[in-house]
């Protein structure tokens, strides 16, 4: 699905675009990225919990759109504390990141919507 695609390889910019970032706070590099992985180990076991063998599509991009909505609490909080610690680099990459964020959740959103639209309600599990 190309929608999933571009998302994957937005994440993976918005991935290297972090770590350039961290790579520049002398003395902090390494507690950022230590922080980094423990989030996405975090979310990728909330995921093995959320999605089983039974899961369909739509269990899927309902992970998907909670996830994404996550991102952008994140991402905005991320600028206000950056705006009031005036870190300009910090607010560069969340004026970036935040649009393809508040997008990801949308595309997750809708798609959940248009999957969930199809399905039978009388149908038994």
């Amino acid at each position: 699905m190309a929608l999933l695609k571009q998302m994957n390889e937005e994440a993976a910019e918005t991935e290297e675009r972090c770590a350039a970032l961290a790579g520049r706070f002398e003395g902090k590099k390494t507690a950022i990225l230590e922080e980094a992985k423990e989030t996405k180990d975090k979310g990728a076991k909330m995921l093995e919990i959320y999605l089983d063998a039974d899961s369909d599509v739509l269990d899927g991009f309902e992970f998907l759109t909670m996830a994404e909505a996550g991102e952008v609490g994140h991402w905005e909080v991320l600028e206000q504390i950056a705006n009031t610690a005036q870190a300009t680099e910090v607010i560069e990459l969340t004026k970036w990141a935040i649009p393809i964020q508040r997008r990801h959740f949308s595309d997750a959103k809708a798609t959940s919507t248009k999957l969930a639209a199809g399905e039978d309600p009388n149908e038994e599990s």
